[in-house]
């Protein structure tokens, strides 16, 4: 019996799964690949690898071109790439496991991104201001404090926050052991102030969560099981939105932390290493974020600029 491009699909997925890729890419990746299978299978009834055509391939991509979000704008170039690179994989895996004979991964081409700089950033005064609004008098404020003193602190990712377990930290050395993207271990340093809330919440607040729970996670929810990143952005959009009028998530205490390492001149391999990156391209538009600090400051400073 011949299988289908959904039989198929498990089976990749299941071979990701066995290198180690996290809960949320493989269920992100499926989704993308059902997606697109499901076009296929609709609109030119392609159900089995052997009726898939390179023209099938490209015209799920112009049809992602003329796709509108929710507010009927067009996709961006950035989430469109984003959409294709699970499928590129997967066409990939069909040529390799023989299911087909061409390379239609190779008829996908990814979209020019604009150069943008990034966005959702919060100074250190707004940082401030959002943590001191946190009421450290009440259990879950002050895990909530550590919460976002160690994303500040250390910028590591939601998804890899809120599976750090006891183990991984050392709090006597400043260090936090993180398992990044497909299970990639790396080591963190943590500041002192995240280092300070940390101490007070594992040791005093913790416990009391905890209760009968077993569990070694360091973040846990009110009923002491382990805290969701579905949970997290929901915190961390209710202290936002009552300072800020734009878009704050857990991912901006990453930028946020990134900014500042780079506008104080950190050796910029350092920071890729503590954030996880498998290349430094990723930080080229932090780069020209500080750049573009420079020139305001050089404008508002440089005597001669005052001159004009």
């Amino acid at each position: 019996m011949t299988k289908t491009l959904l039989n198929i699909l498990d089976a990749f997925i299941s071979e990701r799964a066995n290198r180690n890729y996290s809960i949320n890419t493989l269920n992100g990746d499926r989704w993308t690949i059902k997606t697109f299978l499901t076009y296929i299978g609709v609109t030119y009834q392609v159900h089995t690898a052997d009726q898939l055509r390179k023209d099938h391939v490209v015209a799920y991509q112009n049809h992602l071109l003329h796709k509108q979000t929710p507010k009927g704008m067009p996709l961006k170039p950035r989430a469109i790439n984003h959409q294709l690179i699970p499928i590129r994989l997967y066409l990939r895996y069909l040529k390799t496991h023989g299911y087909i004979t061409q390379s239609l991964d190779q008829a996908i081409l990814s979209m020019k991104e604009p150069k943008l700089l990034p966005r959702s950033i919060l100074t250190h005064a707004q940082v401030k201001r959002l943590l001191r609004k946190i009421d450290t008098t009440t259990v879950q404020g002050i895990r909530n404090r550590a919460i976002l003193e160690l994303l500040y602190s250390s910028g590591i990712r939601s998804g890899e926050l809120v599976i750090l377990t006891l183990d991984d930290v050392d709090l006597a050395n400043g260090r936090l052991k993180v398992f990044g993207k497909g299970q990639k271990e790396r080591v963190v340093p943590i500041g002192k102030t995240a280092i300070r809330y940390l101490q007070s919440y594992i040791r005093g607040v913790r416990p009391f969560i905890l209760g009968s729970q077993h569990t070694r996670h360091i973040f846990l929810s009110r009923l002491g099981k382990p805290y969701s990143q579905k949970s997290l952005q929901v915190m961390v959009r209710k202290y936002a939105a009552a300072q800020f009028d734009m878009y704050v998530s857990p991912h901006t205490f990453r930028r946020s932390c990134t900014t500042e390492l780079v506008k104080a001149n950190a050796n910029i391999y350092h920071v890729k290493e503590m954030l996880g990156h498998s290349s430094l391209d990723t930080l080229k538009p932090y780069i020209n974020l500080a750049i573009n600090d420079l020139r305001k400051t050089h404008a508002k400073c440089h005597p001669r600029e005052r001159d004009v």
